[in-house]
């Protein structure tokens, strides 16, 4: 084994991502997996999930899709069942990527709204991670990735009261479990993408003038990439990341760091 192998490589390790066939989850999906480790993915449209094997098979990647909602606790226990059967009882790779938003101000959402998004982006990374508890721990030296948002962060990036509060829990659980998990071999970091090229991005991303907003508070001056998330996440799952846990670490072109800072100078 090559050091860059040593230090780097995840060849043949197991993973699960949630949330896996668009955009970010996606862009994950193909990272871990071209880099050789095994990866199961789930969805709920069971045409992306087959999409994305005939892509995965096409390039040599050992990608298996599961048709799951995890935005309801039958859904978690069925695709953690076919992952302790497909992986033999351990998995060194837990990505909780799954989620969605809706934009509206406070006032407008309704009780569904509320239970919808919390069930999706929230109670399934906390679920999940816990029924993947004893997997992970069975595997050792594993790795479990949040991805959170700057959203959930002190800067609000108007998307949204419900979302911006979830995403904040997210870290919070990064916290406690990386406390908790330590003495069991298990990492616990969060990534906190700023706005990143994706569908869930899309009704801003495509607006110009909001772009524009976006990018008049990012001092790099442009939206992020899939690609740029996943080469984190990548790095938190390898070894040269063995002793990296418990930290939110922002994807965002300097967002969270550009406070009163103008692009013309000091304000």
């Amino acid at each position: 084994m090559s050091y860059i192998e040593s230090r780097f490589g995840i060849k043949d390790h197991t993973a699960l991502v949630t949330g896996g066939t668009k955009g970010i989850g996606r862009a994950i999906v193909e990272e871990l997996a071209a880099l050789g480790a095994k990866v199961i993915t789930c969805a709920r449209n069971a045409q992306d999930l087959q999409d994305l094997e005939k892509q995965a098979q096409g390039k040599g990647w050992h990608v298996k899709g599961i048709q799951a909602d995890l935005s309801t606790y039958d859904g978690r226990q069925s695709l953690m069942a076919e992952v302790k059967e497909s992986f033999g009882g351990s998995l060194q790779i837990l990505v909780n990527n799954v989620g969605t938003n809706i934009r509206k101000s406070t006032v407008e959402y309704t009780a569904e709204d509320y239970s919808h998004i919390q069930n999706t982006n929230l109670e399934s990374a906390y679920n999940l991670t816990q029924l993947a508890h004893p997997l992970l721990k069975a595997a050792g030296k594993s790795s479990v990735v949040m991805i959170s948002s700057v959203a959930g962060g002190p800067s609000t990036v108007q998307s949204g009261t419900i979302y911006a509060m979830l995403k904040a829990a997210m870290d919070q659980l990064t916290k406690n479990l990386c406390c908790e998990w330590a003495a069991d071999g298990i990492r616990i970091n969060s990534v906190k993408p700023w706005y990143i090229d994706t569908p869930l991005a899309a009704p801003v991303i495509q607006d110009p003038k909001r772009l524009g907003e976006v990018c008049s508070r990012t001092p790099m001056d442009r939206v992020g990439q899939p690609g740029e998330v996943s080469g984190l996440v990548a790095f938190l799952c390898s070894p040269a990341a063995s002793y990296i846990t418990g930290q939110g670490i922002c994807v965002d072109g300097g967002f969270s760091v550009m406070g009163l800072y103008s692009k013309s100078g000091p304000m």
